[in-house]
């Protein structure tokens, strides 16, 4: 049987222009307005998804602005990724959707190792645990989160699993859980609290 050859994939569009009846329009309409005096600049879509870049100065008035001014009360992403080789070495990306219009949005905040970012957890509360999970992971500092410890890994762990240069092979995992082990026992006593 024979197959018909597959077209290769579009390439990715620039976003839609004012006055465009490109899907997503409105949205972009929506999210120029909100963001009306704030340097930004927007990204290819790739996978239908209006995406725009802005610097780490500008991302916290931008969330607050998209959240009142454009209508995107959930924040459904807050993670990172580990550009190693390429400065800056990290990218923060939020993702943001709307339930009254139907649609999403993403921004990508590329960062300096050792910089931070704003948190936006007193715009959204559930992105604590996301905002906990990229510190624990990555590395990435949201300056101003009340509560921000590592999430999965012990407080002491000193490594961050998901930055490209911690080892394919692994920490040794026996030796970190022999060394907690022996400082769990030592605080330990048969009697409970009393000593």
């Amino acid at each position: 049987m024979d197959s018909a050859p597959t077209a290769a994939p579009a390439p990715p569009t620039a976003p839609a222009t004012p006055g465009s009846t490109t899907p997503g329009h409105a949205t972009i309409q929506r999210v120029r307005a909100a963001l009306s005096g704030l340097e930004h600049a927007w990204l290819p879509v790739r996978d239908g998804m209006p995406s725009l870049t802005l610097a780490p100065a500008v991302l916290r008035a931008a969330l607050e602005r998209l959240k009142e001014r454009a209508g995107f009360e959930t924040m459904t992403l807050v993670t990172g990724v580990d550009r190693l080789g390429i400065t800056p070495r990290f990218e923060v990306v939020h993702q943001l959707h709307s339930l009254a219009h139907n649609d999403r949005l993403r921004l990508h905040t590329p960062l300096a190792e050792g910089e931070s970012v704003a948190t936006c957890v007193d715009l959204w509360p559930g992105a604590a645990y996301m905002e906990r999970e990229c510190f624990d992971m990555f590395g990435i500092v949201f300056a101003g989160h009340a509560g921000l410890k590592r999430l999965l890994m012990p407080e002491d762990y000193t490594y961050h699993p998901l930055r490209k240069d911690f080892p394919h092979q692994g920490i040794e995992p026996d030796r970190l859980y022999r060394e907690w082990d022996r400082k769990r026992r030592a605080q330990w006593h048969p009697e409970g609290d009393a000593r």
